[in-house]
Protein backbone atom coordinates (compact mmCIF):
# COMPACT_ATOMS: atom_id res chain seq x y z
CA UNK A 1 0.00 0.00 0.00
CA UNK A 2 1.24 3.64 -0.77
CA UNK A 3 2.05 6.09 2.10
CA UNK A 4 -0.75 8.00 0.43
CA UNK A 5 -3.03 5.20 0.84
CA UNK A 6 -1.89 4.70 4.12
CA UNK A 7 -2.69 8.71 4.76
CA UNK A 8 -6.61 7.91 3.14
CA UNK A 9 -6.75 4.79 5.15
CA UNK A 10 -5.83 6.31 8.75
CA UNK A 11 -8.42 9.39 7.94
CA UNK A 12 -10.99 7.35 6.95
CA UNK A 13 -10.87 8.32 3.57
CA UNK A 14 -11.38 5.84 0.47
CA UNK A 15 -8.53 6.52 -2.24
CA UNK A 16 -9.38 8.27 -5.25
CA UNK A 17 -9.54 5.30 -7.52
CA UNK A 18 -12.41 4.10 -4.77
CA UNK A 19 -14.45 7.39 -5.08
CA UNK A 20 -14.16 7.00 -8.74
CA UNK A 21 -16.12 3.16 -8.67
CA UNK A 22 -19.21 4.80 -6.30
CA UNK A 23 -19.32 8.29 -6.81
CA UNK A 24 -22.51 8.66 -5.18
CA UNK A 25 -21.44 7.21 -1.53
CA UNK A 26 -23.84 8.92 1.15
CA UNK A 27 -20.82 10.46 3.00
CA UNK A 28 -20.01 12.59 -0.13
CA UNK A 29 -23.93 13.43 -1.26
CA UNK A 30 -24.30 16.85 -2.29
CA UNK A 31 -25.08 19.06 0.00
CA UNK A 32 -26.35 22.38 -1.73
CA UNK A 33 -24.23 25.18 -2.34
CA UNK A 34 -24.76 27.31 -0.24
CA UNK A 35 -23.72 25.03 2.78
CA UNK A 36 -20.94 23.41 0.87
CA UNK A 37 -19.27 27.08 0.36
CA UNK A 38 -19.55 28.03 4.12
CA UNK A 39 -18.11 24.50 4.82
CA UNK A 40 -15.29 25.23 2.69
CA UNK A 41 -14.37 28.55 4.04
CA UNK A 42 -14.81 27.27 7.60
CA UNK A 43 -12.79 24.67 7.10
CA UNK A 44 -9.80 23.96 9.34
CA UNK A 45 -9.46 20.24 8.46
CA UNK A 46 -6.10 20.90 7.80
CA UNK A 47 -2.75 23.07 8.44
CA UNK A 48 -3.52 25.05 5.05
CA UNK A 49 -5.79 27.21 7.17
CA UNK A 50 -3.59 28.73 9.48
CA UNK A 51 -1.49 31.04 6.60
CA UNK A 52 -4.31 31.51 3.94
CA UNK A 53 -5.74 34.61 3.49
CA UNK A 54 -8.86 33.33 2.22
CA UNK A 55 -10.34 30.36 0.62
CA UNK A 56 -10.99 30.08 -2.94
CA UNK A 57 -13.68 28.03 -3.80
CA UNK A 58 -14.60 27.97 -7.68
CA UNK A 59 -15.57 30.27 -10.07
CA UNK A 60 -17.79 29.82 -13.17
CA UNK A 61 -21.31 28.40 -14.20
CA UNK A 62 -22.73 26.50 -11.73
CA UNK A 63 -24.61 24.09 -14.31
CA UNK A 64 -21.85 24.32 -16.57
CA UNK A 65 -21.26 20.91 -18.95
CA UNK A 66 -17.21 21.92 -18.82
CA UNK A 67 -15.21 21.49 -15.76
CA UNK A 68 -11.51 23.19 -14.99
CA UNK A 69 -9.08 21.58 -12.28
CA UNK A 70 -5.93 22.96 -11.37
CA UNK A 71 -3.42 22.22 -8.51
CA UNK A 72 -3.70 25.23 -6.00
CA UNK A 73 -4.33 28.92 -5.45
CA UNK A 74 -1.27 30.74 -5.49
CA UNK A 75 -0.71 34.28 -3.90
CA UNK A 76 -2.72 36.47 -6.16
CA UNK A 77 -5.63 33.63 -6.07
CA UNK A 78 -5.60 33.69 -2.25
CA UNK A 79 -5.00 37.65 -2.07
CA UNK A 80 -8.32 37.77 -4.75
CA UNK A 81 -10.21 34.51 -3.70
CA UNK A 82 -10.93 33.40 -7.42
CA UNK A 83 -8.56 30.81 -9.38
CA UNK A 84 -6.60 31.21 -12.39
CA UNK A 85 -5.92 34.65 -12.15
CA UNK A 86 -2.88 37.09 -13.48
CA UNK A 87 -1.52 36.73 -16.17
CA UNK A 88 -2.03 32.53 -16.28
CA UNK A 89 -5.50 33.63 -16.04
CA UNK A 90 -5.76 35.95 -18.52
CA UNK A 91 -4.12 33.52 -21.09
CA UNK A 92 -6.94 30.83 -19.89
CA UNK A 93 -9.67 33.37 -20.52
CA UNK A 94 -8.12 33.62 -24.14
CA UNK A 95 -7.47 30.15 -24.92
CA UNK A 96 -11.19 29.59 -23.78
CA UNK A 97 -12.60 32.51 -25.52
CA UNK A 98 -11.32 30.98 -28.87
CA UNK A 99 -12.99 27.81 -28.65
CA UNK A 100 -16.42 29.90 -27.52
CA UNK A 101 -16.34 28.99 -23.97
CA UNK A 102 -16.25 31.67 -20.65
CA UNK A 103 -15.72 30.96 -16.94
CA UNK A 104 -18.46 33.35 -16.13
CA UNK A 105 -20.91 31.77 -18.58
CA UNK A 106 -20.63 27.70 -19.51
CA UNK A 107 -17.60 26.86 -17.87
CA UNK A 108 -16.40 26.32 -13.68
CA UNK A 109 -13.30 26.30 -12.38
CA UNK A 110 -11.89 25.13 -9.30
CA UNK A 111 -8.44 23.92 -7.64
CA UNK A 112 -7.80 20.06 -6.14
CA UNK A 113 -6.83 22.42 -3.01
CA UNK A 114 -9.21 25.27 -1.69
CA UNK A 115 -6.05 26.86 0.44
CA UNK A 116 -2.80 27.88 -0.88
CA UNK A 117 0.09 25.98 0.37
CA UNK A 118 2.96 27.93 1.30
CA UNK A 119 5.62 29.52 -0.94
CA UNK A 120 3.54 27.67 -3.68
CA UNK A 121 5.14 24.00 -2.49
CA UNK A 122 2.96 20.88 -4.13
CA UNK A 123 0.42 20.02 -1.76
CA UNK A 124 0.77 17.19 0.62
CA UNK A 125 -1.06 13.84 0.39
CA UNK A 126 -2.97 14.56 3.73
CA UNK A 127 -3.95 17.61 2.38
CA UNK A 128 -5.44 16.45 -0.86
CA UNK A 129 -6.98 13.77 1.14
CA UNK A 130 -8.97 16.25 2.97
CA UNK A 131 -9.68 18.14 0.61
CA UNK A 132 -11.44 16.18 -2.12
CA UNK A 133 -14.28 15.47 -0.31
CA UNK A 134 -14.96 19.58 -1.06
CA UNK A 135 -14.19 18.94 -4.85
CA UNK A 136 -16.04 15.92 -5.39
CA UNK A 137 -19.13 17.91 -3.49
CA UNK A 138 -18.57 20.67 -6.32
CA UNK A 139 -18.29 17.74 -9.39
CA UNK A 140 -21.52 16.22 -7.89
CA UNK A 141 -23.44 19.81 -7.74
CA UNK A 142 -22.54 21.27 -11.06
CA UNK A 143 -22.80 17.30 -12.99
CA UNK A 144 -20.06 18.18 -15.60
CA UNK A 145 -20.16 16.38 -19.00
CA UNK A 146 -16.17 17.03 -19.40
CA UNK A 147 -13.30 18.24 -17.10
CA UNK A 148 -10.24 19.32 -18.12
CA UNK A 149 -7.10 18.96 -15.67
CA UNK A 150 -4.65 21.75 -15.95
CA UNK A 151 -1.53 20.76 -14.94
CA UNK A 152 0.78 18.04 -13.77
CA UNK A 153 0.16 17.86 -10.63
CA UNK A 154 -3.76 18.18 -11.14
CA UNK A 155 -3.61 15.48 -13.73
CA UNK A 156 -1.19 13.20 -11.10
CA UNK A 157 -3.56 13.65 -8.47
CA UNK A 158 -6.86 13.04 -9.79
CA UNK A 159 -5.75 10.02 -11.87
CA UNK A 160 -3.95 8.85 -9.36
CA UNK A 161 -0.71 8.63 -11.82
CA UNK A 162 2.69 9.40 -11.56
CA UNK A 163 3.04 9.28 -15.35
CA UNK A 164 3.57 12.45 -17.00
CA UNK A 165 1.42 14.95 -19.17
CA UNK A 166 3.05 14.14 -22.26
CA UNK A 167 1.98 10.08 -21.97
CA UNK A 168 -2.03 10.98 -20.73
CA UNK A 169 -2.68 13.54 -23.19
CA UNK A 170 -4.63 13.12 -26.25
CA UNK A 171 -6.99 10.40 -24.51
CA UNK A 172 -10.15 10.54 -22.45
CA UNK A 173 -9.53 9.54 -18.56
CA UNK A 174 -12.09 9.03 -15.79
CA UNK A 175 -12.92 10.99 -12.33
CA UNK A 176 -15.71 10.45 -10.64
CA UNK A 177 -17.28 8.69 -13.07
CA UNK A 178 -17.04 11.62 -15.75
CA UNK A 179 -14.71 11.70 -18.89
CA UNK A 180 -11.41 13.54 -18.34
CA UNK A 181 -8.69 15.10 -20.63
CA UNK A 182 -5.02 16.52 -19.58
CA UNK A 183 -3.13 19.71 -20.96
CA UNK A 184 -1.01 22.05 -19.56
CA UNK A 185 -1.50 24.72 -16.85
CA UNK A 186 -1.51 28.21 -18.13
CA UNK A 187 1.10 29.10 -15.71
CA UNK A 188 3.97 26.58 -17.50
CA UNK A 189 2.34 27.69 -21.06
CA UNK A 190 3.74 31.60 -19.91
CA UNK A 191 7.13 29.74 -19.34
CA UNK A 192 7.46 27.38 -22.35
CA UNK A 193 5.86 29.21 -25.31
CA UNK A 194 6.41 26.10 -27.50
CA UNK A 195 3.75 24.04 -25.67
CA UNK A 196 0.85 26.12 -26.11
CA UNK A 197 -0.35 24.31 -29.35
CA UNK A 198 0.11 21.65 -28.26
CA UNK A 199 -2.85 23.03 -25.79
CA UNK A 200 -4.59 23.99 -28.48
CA UNK A 201 -4.67 20.78 -29.63
CA UNK A 202 -5.75 19.10 -25.99
CA UNK A 203 -8.84 22.28 -26.40
CA UNK A 204 -10.14 21.34 -30.19
CA UNK A 205 -9.54 17.46 -29.08
CA UNK A 206 -12.21 18.06 -26.22
CA UNK A 207 -14.76 20.11 -27.89
CA UNK A 208 -14.48 16.58 -30.17
CA UNK A 209 -15.28 14.85 -26.81
CA UNK A 210 -17.68 17.10 -26.09
CA UNK A 211 -19.61 16.91 -29.35
CA UNK A 212 -19.43 12.98 -29.53
CA UNK A 213 -17.09 13.10 -32.53
CA UNK A 214 -14.18 11.32 -30.40
CA UNK A 215 -15.51 8.53 -27.86
CA UNK A 216 -15.36 9.26 -23.98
Amino acid sequence: MSRRAEVLAEMGIAPVWRLKARPAAPELAPVGWIPLKAAVSGCVKCGLHKTRTQTVFGVGDENADWMLIGEAPGAEEDRLGEPFVGQAGKLLDNMLAAIGLSRRANVYIANVLKCRPPGNRNPTPEEVAQCSPHLLQQIGLIKPKLIVAMGRFAAQTLLETSASIASLRGRVHRYAGVPLIVTYHPAYLLRTLEDKAKTWEDLLFAKKVMSGAAAP
